[in-house]
């Protein structure tokens, strides 16, 4: 990789894509700035005082944005006067349908880069297959049970080492400005399609089951989840139920020149990790 950029700057640095963006990056020889509240460069969307630090030497942004979008418009600004000229923004499939609640933000920081006059590139993923092991329903798959309101809709899970390897590649590359890059995995599994996949990589009994929107959100609720929270999920599973993010996106083939990785490779690396165990 090649860039002219004297440094990149990674928002979301110890989130789930911007760690593996840093890794291969640097792998990469690139120079990176790795952001976040607890990063080794300090950046908090409530504090803009910690702006314009992170901002110094970089050219270009990896834009991770947070949920409130009030803030981005006026970092892709300060940003754009401190000498960045190149964004690339995570945003997510079917941004555009979500009701009220979910995406507000990635969808303004789509709208802010669109105007700052600097190169920019969207990233749109769907599900990443990291939530099954990170975050969002690692928990419930290693007690066995994961309940949804999503029916029998497709998801064609993308890994999320794919998005930080299209993410490296757009940010060090001339040819992506513009562009808006949707990706997926090779195949669109349904949940319980998905669940049995890791299921047999764990080699654990693990099932799916449907609940209703209702019944989702109260169990939510039961367990302490922030009502905002509660809100952003069910604007995000009443969008997968329209079938907005149900097909093949070939972005990483675009990007790559490959097929992105499968959800059984991935269940398998995690499983050999003890991810489930």
């Amino acid at each position: 990789m090649t860039t002219d950029a004297k440094d990149i700057l990674v928002l979301g640095g110890t989130g789930k894509t911007g760690r593996r963006l840093v890794r291969v990056l640097r792998a990469a020889g690139e120079t990176v700035r790795a952001a976040s509240r607890s990063g080794e460069v300090r950046f908090d969307w409530n504090e803009p005082e910690t702006w314009r630090p992170a901002l110094a030497g970089a050219s270009a942004v990896y834009l991770v944005a947070p949920d409130d979008p009030a803030p981005v418009a006026d970092f892709v600004a300060l940003a754009v006067a401190s000498g960045v000229g190149r964004f690339v923004a995570l945003s997510g499939r079917g941004i555009e349908q979500v009701g009220p609640g979910f995406g507000e933000g990635m969808a303004a920081a789509e709208q802010a880069v669109r105007a700052s006059g600097a190169a920019w590139t969207i990233l749109r993923p769907n599900n990443f297959h990291q939530n099954f092991d990170e975050d969002l329903w690692h928990g419930p798959l290693r007690d066995g049970r994961l309940a949804l309101p999503i029916g029998e809709v497709p998801e064609p899970f993308v890994d999320a080492d794919d998005v930080a390897e299209v993410a490296a590649a757009v940010l060090t590359g001339d040819d992506h400005d513009g562009q808006v890059y949707e990706l997926s995995g090779p195949r669109a599994l349904t949940f319980a399609q998905a669940v049995e996949v890791i299921a047999r990589a764990a080699g654990r009994p693990m099932r799916y089951e449907e609940i209703s929107a209702e019944a989702y959100a109260a169990q939510l609720r039961a367990a302490g989840t922030p009502e905002s929270f509660v809100v952003a999920l069910g604007a995000l599973f009443a969008m997968h139920r329209e079938g907005h993010s149900a097909e093949l996106a070939d972005g990483v083939r675009r990007v790559l020149g490959r097929e992105p990785r499968d959800l059984a490779d991935y269940a398998a690396r995690a499983a050999a990790a003890g991810a489930w165990d």
